[in-house]
């Protein structure tokens, strides 16, 4: 059939174009979880160093210091870094102390805790009648891996505390072990003992092998002490606030060697300044992933790989906050302290003289301000620049004032 005359002809429908053929789909990586990251950093056949309450009574002390926060946080065993950088620290009790310890713990803790729970109510039993030997719960706290025993300890606190409605009775846990969130990481504690009393009250427990004398110990190893148990009654209290009718006692008992005996006897320590301390402190401590992700590629403490400049260069990767009082408690102190002295650091002459010296932050700056130069950024009347300034000048008029020898020795 013909068309109409002046119709075109139907236009013909132009082929849809061919797609391209997709490019092969790239997975993505996978998202590097913190604990692979931590294996990363300590090395991935190295087993991580747990971090006992000691260690987290010392990072509260110092919540400013990333350094240990990280080292703490990914387990890396600090004792070792330290001597594989040249400045190991005099840290740990001898084969003999440890030995001492071990039996004095083992004989306060024997016949079921008689004795220790004898000590205990005499100086904190309050209206709850005594423990009758014999009669006193002490549950199998173990569990497969640390989760499991946490677990397992929850379950017995709560148990004992009658929260399921049976009454409560005394109970000894016998080295519980309890977790603690510290800067995003979990931290495992293992007390050396928490006894729940029938009115559902949890004490903390300390056994320490120096003598009470006269029933009074040294004061540095009480503090020493009280600051470690705080850190079990704040993981303690975690757990309570799940508990119905459990209260976390904020007093603990000092089980120590009576005179020069191995007889124990008992004191009470009042945490309650150590608690607010170290729960303010830990609030304030970086979180760990942060500081992991600032650090350059391909840093690692692995000490079985690195060599000590490697070594060196990825512990000074992480900010740290030396001070003085760093050599009684952490393991890296003396790496700290000479690198801060090596860089002039006003940091290593203690933290009152840095918070004095305001805005000069090394030795030769405040050197040059005292003898009336222009320190970097710091204005001439600046407060602390103007007083050093006065006492540079009073220092020299005095010694202008003596015998020329007497001056030579001042010099």
């Amino acid at each position: 059939m013909s068309d109409s005359p002046g119709s075109a002809p139907a236009p013909t429908a132009a082929p849809a174009p061919t797609a391209a053929p997709a490019p092969p789909a790239v997975p993505e990586p996978r998202p590097t979880t913190l604990r692979q990251r931590f294996a990363e950093l300590r090395g991935p056949d190295v087993a991580p160093h747990p971090l006992d309450a000691r260690a987290l009574a010392a990072l509260a002390a110092n919540p400013g210091c990333g350094r240990r926060a990280l080292l703490d946080g990914a387990g890396v065993d600090k004792t070792a870094l330290a001597a594989a950088l040249g400045s190991p620290a005099p840290f740990g009790q001898s084969q003999f102390a440890f030995m001492r310890g071990n039996a004095f713990e083992a004989r306060v803790k024997a016949d079921g805790g008689t004795e220790l729970m004898r000590l205990l109510h005499e100086r904190m039993g309050g209206g709850s009648p005594p423990p009758v030997p014999g009669e006193v719960l002490v549950p199998d706290l173990s569990a497969a891996g640390p989760e499991g025993r946490v677990a397992r300890t929850a379950l017995a606190l709560r148990e004992a505390t009658g929260a399921d409605g049976s009454p409560g009775v005394w109970t000894l846990l016998v080295h519980p072990l309890v977790a603690l969130d510290v800067a995003g990481s979990p931290a495992y504690l293992e007390p050396d003992a928490v006894v729940v009393g029938p009115d559902g009250r949890w004490t903390v427990v300390e056994i320490k092998s120096f003598p009470m004398i006269d029933s009074s110990a040294d004061p540095a190893k009480v503090g020493a002490a009280a600051r470690q148990a705080a850190v079990y009654v704040l993981a303690l209290e975690r757990i309570a606030a799940r508990v119905t009718g459990a209260r976390v006692d904020h007093s603990v008992l000092l089980v120590c060697p009576r005179d020069f005996s191995n007889l124990p006897t008992a004191s009470v320590v009042d945490v309650r300044k150590q608690l607010s301390v170290t729960r303010r402190q830990l609030t304030r401590l970086t979180r760990i992933e942060d500081l992991a992700a600032e650090l350059p590629e391909g840093t690692s403490f692995d000490l079985e790989r690195c060599s000590q400049a490697e070594l060196t260069a990825a512990v000074d990767s992480v900010t740290a906050a030396y001070a003085p009082e760093c050599l009684a408690a952490c393991e890296l102190a003396f790496h700290c302290r000479g690198r801060a002295r090596s860089a002039g650091a006003v940091e290593a002459l203690g933290r009152g003289v840095r918070g004095e010296l305001g805005g000069l932050t090394t030795v030769g700056a405040v050197l040059a301000a005292a003898r009336g130069e222009s320190a970097p950024g710091t204005a001439d009347d600046d407060p602390t620049v103007v007083a050093l300034r006065r006492a540079a000048a009073l220092r020299a008029e005095a010694l202008r004032s003596l015998p020329e020898g007497a001056v030579a020795g001042c010099r």
